[in-house]
């Protein structure tokens, strides 16, 4: 687990190291960098690394790491899980291997089979290969993004331009190399405002792309191209098979895969918020631990906390399946100095943080001091369907045969009438029918993306000023969710969508917030439920498997109740966040009266102070649930003082 930074330009050596400071959090071992010789355009290709040691971790996993014959150079972030074996076959083949390093196997598996490796490799990973003699430079980012990648790219035609490319693991290191300059880019803000995130390849950085998921970035000499390497696919569903069978292929699969993402050269844990997704993982892990006790880390909330908020909490349960599992457990609970937190926050995540930022990275750091590797349940909800979303949009799909005239003026009155951020026992039911109620009249597309959208296109117009509404008027924050919908047209309603959340939601918020938060505090995390063999099972497995009535990821809960007590398989979601709600009333309204006043707004110059100012007043009078829009606000003025500013 590394950070990987380099650019091609005449004079790397005075920008690479500024590069590799802004990211020495991603690792402390080790740094190193290499320089090619000058080509004939004067310019030079330089690799950066800075190394979190895991898998040999002696000097010999050094990086940037060369091929043999020199031909190929190659800097990699990540781990890939199943080396040994491809080092085998690699050695059969007449490859001498002088480390026990997945990154020289990762060499040679190029140089045996070029691009065609990468659907060899089953891992988390964003690498950067330079192929010295075809003088070509590849991005290539992992299957579903568990690790990020970005780049920024100067086509040739611009006269002056300082470099060709630049890439890194983090905007922070792009922009610490002092060749881009930090600017807003309005269409990633106007898809921002939207859904909390911004859908790849965008950033809100002008000028500043993600590699997506599952695709590699090739440069040679002026041309650049992106081209995709892997997909997955629902067209083999497997029907016919008892439910007896797919839960024998979910316990092997899940123990399968653990297995293979256990494997490090340093200690390693899990995380345990006592759901269904950690449990079982830390439940697999025991497997194969050699009776060695897990080190399992669970965060808890503050009851007063919890007033205004929709999740209970985890303790209750992460201490039933620590009892069940004699795990060696650490509990943390939840008393940041949220407002130093979320400056620190809005740092390492190079954009406005989701409020699971905050337990991520406190977690994280109480866990980096005695675990180098963190097992994860991330990635459980997308493949087996774990999201209330899912089950409301079969509920709504009821009121279908409801005339569209009918539909959706009672929609609306009952939106209308319900109160949304009020503390006590019914907060979470009104808040969640009033979100249903807002969506559930709409067709499938757009009632989905309704119960993925904080801002809608009519409250963005009145919250923009004028210049901004021009600027984003022919926009469509939801155009890429809408080819991912269109490539899933095939597939049955549920699996378009967890096929389109794979696709968004997943990497641009969940996976990217894992990454940076852990990251900060030097620790890696793995997240088993996103290995490919699970993601090839799931693919194939009836809908009906996923979500069974109302109950979700029912084959999971299924297979797993062999694993763990049935109250703990069967308790209610409750999700992994902070109790913003609270926090806006408590220990951030100083803040939010600062950073969101009038003078401020009207200063910023992008949206209209009293709008701005009725958000903030209808949250707090409980009147409308807010919450969220004014959290990502508030994130959203700190991020351009750290970043833009």
């Amino acid at each position: 687990m590394c950070g990987i930074a380099g650019l091609i330009t005449q004079d790397p050596e005075a920008h690479i190291r500024p590069m590799l400071k802004a990211i020495e959090h991603r690792g402390r071992d080790d740094e190193g960098v290499w320089t090619s010789p000058v080509d004939a355009e004067g310019c030079r290709v330089c690799f950066g690394h800075r190394r979190l040691s895991i898998i040999d971790t002696s000097s010999a996993g050094h990086q940037p790491m060369l091929s043999h014959d020199g031909r190929l150079v190659v800097i990699l972030n990540g781990e890939i899980y199943n080396y040994r074996e491809l080092r085998e076959e690699l050695a059969a083949k007449g490859h001498d291997f002088r480390t026990q390093s997945d990154t020289e196997v990762l060499l040679a598996a190029w140089a045996e089979w070029g691009e065609e490796s990468l659907l060899r490799l089953n891992g988390m990973f964003a690498f950067a290969l330079w192929d010295n003699p075809e003088r070509t430079l590849f991005l290539v980012r992992d299957r579903v993004g568990i690790k990020p990648l970005y780049y920024a790219y100067q086509k040739p035609h611009r006269e002056g331009r300082h470099f060709s490319l630049v890439f890194a693991s983090e905007i922070k290191s792009i922009l610490g190399g002092g060749l881009v300059k930090a600017q807003l880019d309005h269409e990633s803000l106007h898809q921002f405002l939207t859904f909390l995130w911004v859908p790849d390849p965008n950033t809100l950085f002008q000028g500043i792309k993600t590699v997506p998921p599952g695709h590699v970035v090739t440069l040679r000499g002026n041309e650049l191209k992106v081209r995709q390497w892997w997909d997955i696919s629902f067209d083999q569903i497997e029907e016919g098979r008892s439910e007896a069978w797919w839960q024998e292929q979910v316990l092997e699969t899940l123990d399968r895969v653990v297995k293979l993402e256990m494997v490090a050269d340093v200690p390693l844990g899990s995380f345990l918020s006592g759901g269904i997704d950690s449990s079982s993982i830390v439940a697999m892990m025991k497997h194969h631990s050699n009776g060695r006790r897990i080190g399992t880390y669970t965060i808890g909330i503050e009851a007063e906390d919890l007033r205004y908020d929709i999740i209970p909490d985890d303790v209750q349960w992460a201490r039933r399946v620590n009892q069940q599992l004699d795990t060696d457990y650490h509990e943390i609970m939840l008393k940041p100095e949220v407002t130093e937190l979320l400056p620190k926050l809005v740092f390492h995540m190079d954009e406005p943080p989701i409020d699971m930022a905050i337990p991520n990275y406190l977690v994280s750091k109480a866990a980096r001091e005695s675990m180098r590797v963190m097992l994860s349940g991330m990635g459980g909800d997308e493949v087996f369907a774990g999201y209330p979303r899912q089950m409301a949009m079969k509920i709504a799909s009821a009121f279908d045969p409801v005339p569209r005239l009918l539909r959706r003026p009672l929609m609306k009155t009952i939106d209308s009438v319900l109160p949304g951020g009020k503390p006590g026992r019914l907060t979470a039911p009104l808040r969640n029918a009033k979100k249903f109620a807002r969506s559930a009249a709409l067709d499938f597309e757009d009632r989905y993306l309704g119960f993925g959208t904080y801002f809608t296109d009519e409250a963005k117009a009145r919250l923009y000023r004028e210049d901004l509404r021009a600027a984003t008027r022919e926009l469509d924050a939801y155009a890429t969710h809408r080819q991912y919908f269109a490539r899933a047209a095939n597939s049955s309603p549920l699996n378009q969508m967890l096929y389109v959340d794979l696709k968004t939601f997943l990497p641009c918020l969940n996976l990217i917030t894992t990454d940076k938060t852990s990251m900060a505090a030097n620790l890696e995390v793995r997240v088993p439920f996103l290995n490919q063999e699970m993601l090839a099972l799931t693919a194939r497995m009836p809908p009906d498997l996923k979500l069974r009535g109302l109950k979700r990821k029912y084959i999971l809960k299924r297979a797993a109740e062999k694993l763990l007590p049935r109250e703990v398989v069967w308790r209610k979601k409750a999700g992994f966040g902070a109790p913003i709600r609270s926090w806006l009333r408590g220990p951030l309204r100083p803040m939010v009266e600062d950073l969101l006043s009038e003078e401020t707004i009207t200063r910023r110059g992008l949206f209209r102070a009293d709008e701005v100012r009725r958000i903030v007043n209808a949250n707090l009078s409980g009147r409308e649930d807010y919450n969220l829009q004014v959290f990502q606000l508030l994130n959203l003025e700190l991020w351009q003082r750290a970043f833009i500013d």
